[in-house]
């Protein structure tokens, strides 16, 4: 049993070490203009290769998914209802909704739920 645990261990950081070597000594590492430039055809692009990008829809869209993530986690306490008694699954319940209304409050303090300032 142990051999097996050794064997497979030693293969596993022996094939990491071979990958990790063949990453460094595969990349090239000369940039000039050509390499660095975005390609179009052979022209000089028309347009800029980033496009300005909403920081405050970033942030909106991350709180939107994190407050996304705890409902989604709110959704089996339904179900743990029948397996637990009444005092523990309030206090679970509460717990967890206090935690999901400081956090909105806290965003909405420092005004990063105002999509125009």
């Amino acid at each position: 049993m142990w051999l097996m645990f050794i064997l497979s261990s030693i293969t596993i950081i022996l094939c990491s070490i071979i990958m990790l070597l063949a990453t460094f000594l595969s990349k090239k590492s000369i940039h000039n203009r050509e390499k660095t430039s975005p390609f179009e055809c052979g022209f000089d692009p028309k347009s800029p290769a980033r496009l300005p990008f909403s920081l405050r829809f970033f942030l909106i869209a991350v709180i939107f998914l994190i407050f996304d993530v705890e409902i989604a986690l709110l959704l089996p306490i339904i179900v743990i209802n029948q397996w637990s008694n009444i005092f523990s699954w309030s206090l679970i319940t509460i717990f967890f909704l206090l935690i999901l209304l400081i956090g909105l409050f806290h965003e909405w303090n420092q005004g990063a739920l105002e999509w125009a300032s």
